[in-house]
């Protein structure tokens, strides 16, 4: 099934691509984001998603970095939607959110942490914009299914699922590419985080590492065992970034990345 957003379908023959910075810092670092991935990915023929979160709720810490709020974050959302022409992909924390950033947003986000909360999935579907759900890390692939029905079961049946990873232990996650075909098997394109799959969470104490070292790998590997759709958390400096810098990509490392994968996805569906 193939889900259709603007002039452009996920899950097609043509590779889609999410992908920003982690949180909302500033309008500036938001621009250079989106200029510069939306002319990397109209090269490569590549569709295209902005991705950033107006708050990130599920931090380390109480004192971790959340972004600028709804209301700001919303506003240069919207910003970036008009001044670029590109998709937005935001995520909601609460059923309230829903409605309110489904005015910006094309499509919402379920956090991982947040993707059995069935007041949230609800929203979501009646808003009628696509919803992508990220499946927890603490969840099989075949426990989706029923994520899937609360969404369907609400209405709304223009949905996403997305693999992050499964905890392995303390501090640490792996990826088990079966997930990919599995959650195909439910009828909806799938998507693979790159960038959260190589965090190791809660490893420096009050805050989440990382080694970006292997996204670029795990991306490549998604490719292979037919995903649809790559997400990425992608800054122009990630060592300064204001949260989740150790699993983001270098902005200026995101064409070649990009290309590769691109490369495997059209060997895979040829």
């Amino acid at each position: 099934m193939t889900i259709k957003l603007k002039n452009f379908e996920i899950g097609g023959d043509k590779l889609t691509i999410l992908a920003g910075p982690c949180a909302v810092e500033s309008i500036e670092i938001m621009r250079e984001t989106a200029k510069i991935l939306k002319d990397v990915c109209a090269r490569l023929n590549i569709n295209y998603v902005f991705k950033c979160s107006y708050d990130k709720a599920n931090r380390s810490s109480i004192n971790s970095y959340r972004g600028l709020g709804m209301e700001k974050g919303l506003e240069y959302l919207a910003q970036i939607k008009k001044e670029f022409e590109v998709p937005i992909v935001t995520d909601i924390h609460t059923p309230e959110q829903a409605e309110i950033a489904a005015e910006v947003a094309d499509i919402l986000q379920i956090p991982a942490f947040l993707c059995r909360q069935t007041d949230l999935l609800v929203a979501a579907a009646k808003t009628g914009k696509i919803v992508n759900i990220k499946k927890g890390q603490f969840l099989a692939p075949q426990q989706m299914k029923s994520l899937v029905k609360k969404v369907e079961d609400s209405g709304n049946h223009q949905i996403l699922l997305t693999d992050r990873g499964a905890t392995f232990g303390y501090n640490n996650l792996v990826s088990d590419f079966r997930a990919i075909p599995i959650m195909k098997e439910f009828g909806y394109p799938v998507v693979f985080d790159a960038t959260h799959s190589v965090q190791m969470p809660g490893s420096n104490g009050d805050s989440t590492g990382g080694d970006r070292r292997f996204v670029p790998v795990l991306a490549n590997c998604a490719m292979a065992a037919g995903a649809d759709v790559l997400f990425f958390e992608i800054h122009p400096n990630p060592e300064k970034a204001l949260c989740d810098g150790p699993n983001m990509l270098y902005l200026k490392d995101a064409e070649s990345v990009f290309e590769k994968c691109k490369a495997i996805f059209e060997l895979i569906r040829n």
